[in-house]
């Protein structure tokens, strides 16, 4: 059975950083994400790291704050968040594609195959 843990959500100040991990068991994963959630909204892609050559994804809102990465040999993907602000307050949610699929781009929820229970990052003073 797949299983992605994650941690590392918190309440940090504006301008502060935090890191989340995300450990996949299970199964090896091709793609995975990070995407977040805030009441009433869809789901949202912020990033996206595949498993072969390391290609990256960042939604323009966390360019240059945000750095994605994975480590293949522990199936675990983290999300490094720098410069948090406000806006950046969501639950934030791991997710894992199996394999690659001719057309998906995986910048859609419904183009992920296993979900991790969310965390909550809270950017506030």
């Amino acid at each position: 059975q797949v299983q992605l843990v994650e941690s590392g959500g918190g309440l940090v100040q504006p301008g502060g950083s935090l890191r989340l991990s995300c450990a996949a068991s299970g199964r090896t994963t091709y793609v995975m994400g990070w995407f977040r959630q805030v009441p009433e909204k869809e789901r949202i892609l912020v990033a996206a790291i595949a498993g072969n050559y390391g290609s990256t994804y960042y939604a323009d809102s966390v360019k240059g704050r945000f750095t994605i990465s994975r480590d293949n040999a522990k199936n675990a993907a983290y999300l490094q968040m720098n410069s948090l602000k406000p806006e950046d307050t969501a639950v934030y949610y791991c997710a894992a594609a199996f394999s690659a699929v001719p057309g998906r781009t995986y910048a859609r929820a419904r183009e992920y195959d296993a979900w991790g229970q969310g965390t909550q990052v809270t950017v506030s003073s």
